[in-house]
């Protein structure tokens, strides 16, 4: 692949975001991801919020299904299977250290061997999955933001 191309391809696959912005200063949150997308995150009633969408943590286990789910889908629907009605249970231990996560992928009957083997090899192809073995660096910046001057009079 040519520098250019290389480029272009690193360009549209570099990086995605999220920003999220709390609700009139509640545990209620709403994230814009990718500029394309609203998804909303809460803390249950104990934590001060009114449990109303998923805990930001619970999104972790939640990521992990449907990457895994869409994967095997897409794989499936290419190849013309049947309609694959596959469910993925993710069960993810925040407190062990290292952290644990259980993934447990239910097929429908009358795969053969061969498709099984072929659907567990794509489950492992799960970017959630692979960002998630391969580890992360992070970065963090506060700014605060001065009032202007129409504001501050």
């Amino acid at each position: 692949m040519d520098t250019a191309t290389h480029q272009i391809v690193r360009m549209t696959t570099m990086s995605m975001t999220a920003s999220a912005r709390s609700t009139h200063g509640s545990p209620h949150h709403t994230i814009d991801v990718n500029g394309r997308h609203v998804i909303t995150t809460d803390t249950p009633n104990r934590l001060g919020g009114t449990d109303s969408a998923p805990a930001p943590h619970e999104l972790l286990p939640a990521m992990l299904a449907s990457c895994i789910s869409t994967m095997i889908g897409m794989y499936a629907r290419a190849r013309d299977w049947q309609p694959l009605d596959a469910t993925v249970d993710v069960e993810y231990d925040p407190q062990a250290i290292p952290r644990h996560i259980h993934t447990t992928v239910n097929l429908p009957d009358g795969l053969t061997p061969d498709q099984v083997a072929r659907l567990r090899r794509v489950a492992e192809t799960c970017p959630v999955k692979q960002a998630l073995e391969i580890g992360f660096t992070f970065e963090q910046q506060f700014v605060l933001h001065q009032p202007s001057a129409a504001t501050a009079a």
